[in-house]
């Protein structure tokens, strides 16, 4: 798929980051990955992105990325854009690109280095050196010790054709207005930060237009809702949503951390598709937490 119809793609809609399932040795199950994936598919998604944070990208090795990659491309990808994770260093993150360019992904996220950190030019240089490695899109995810300012987005947005977008973790809204005071439209930008549907309203006046819903994996008729109600701008609908379910849903996922991650499976398995539990670091749900869930995903399942 050419760069800019990848973009224009993943514009036009809500986009999902699909959790990756292990089986009770906690290795990759795919055959129920799949299964999910399909089903994802189903109900209009503009893109899925497979092995990103919610996928639980960062406890992957390698080879499970080319397999998770590669086991989506093969079930959805006639249907839905299948865009693949870049991670750890920039020799790492080159590797897993032409690998993911070679198994068929449409795109790839591109995410911050892992445990160090660089200046503006090193940053610049990662990416360009990930933009040079394939002829896919690239979307670049600004966060933690990855955070790009307006200038360097500019600068790469020119050196990269294939560079298509910029997905904010950091929801800084001075940096977020001067990134597109100065590139504008050349960049399709993505709302990035954990549960984004917290912020999607008021980050659409800053020219994010989409957002990546982790709650589309176990309710995407209520994130699909909730996404036309922010395009729409309709602000009782939005903030009657957010008082409903969001909030209260980020009520339990602040109970401990990493569970953003962790409430995704949670919701799942209450809504009997079978999440499966996290790798270490993270931890699951305690039973008091996930009957908690239940109640509340109840309300819009």
């Amino acid at each position: 798929m050419p760069p800019a119809e990848l973009a224009a793609r993943l514009g036009a809609g809500l986009l999902s980051f699909p959790v990756t399932h292990f089986d009770d040795r906690l290795a990759f199950d795919e055959p129920r990955y799949r299964e999910h994936l399909a089903w994802q598919a189903e109900f209009g998604v503009a893109g899925l992105f497979a092995g990103g944070g919610t996928g639980e990208g960062f406890s992957l090795t390698t080879a499970e990325i080319d397999a998770v990659v590669r086991a989506a491309v093969d079930e959805v990808g006639a249907r839905v854009p299948v865009v693949a994770p870049a991670t750890g260093g920039t020799a790492q993150a080159v590797a897993q690109a032409r690998a993911a360019q070679d198994a068929g992904a449409a795109g790839l996220l591109l995410l911050p280095p892992y445990l160090t950190e660089g200046t503006q030019a090193g940053l610049a240089a990662h990416v360009t050196a990930v933009c040079a490695a394939v002829e896919v899109g690239v979307i670049v995810y600004s966060r933690s010790n990855a955070v790009f300012d307006d200038v360097t987005v500019a600068e790469l947005a020119g050196k990269n054709p294939n560079l298509i977008g910029l997905k904010d973790g950091v929801g800084d809204i001075e940096r977020l207005t001067r990134t597109y005071a100065r590139v504008g439209d050349r960049l399709l930008y993505i709302g990035g930060l954990p549960t984004a549907e917290t912020f999607a309203l008021p980050l659409l006046q800053l020219g994010v237009t989409t957002y990546s819903s982790a709650l589309y994996n176990f309710a995407p008729r209520f994130a699909l809702r909730f996404f036309a109600a922010v395009r729409a701008q309709d602000r009782p609908a939005v903030y009657r949503m957010l008082n409903d379910f969001v909030i209260p849903y980020l009520d339990i996922r602040d109970r401990n951390r990493g569970y953003a991650v962790s409430i995704v499976k949670a919701g799942l398995n209450v809504v009997g598709r079978n999440g499966g539990r996290v790798r270490p670091p993270l931890t699951d749900l305690t039973p008091d937490e996930q009957a908690a869930l239940a109640a509340l995903v109840a309300t819009v399942v």
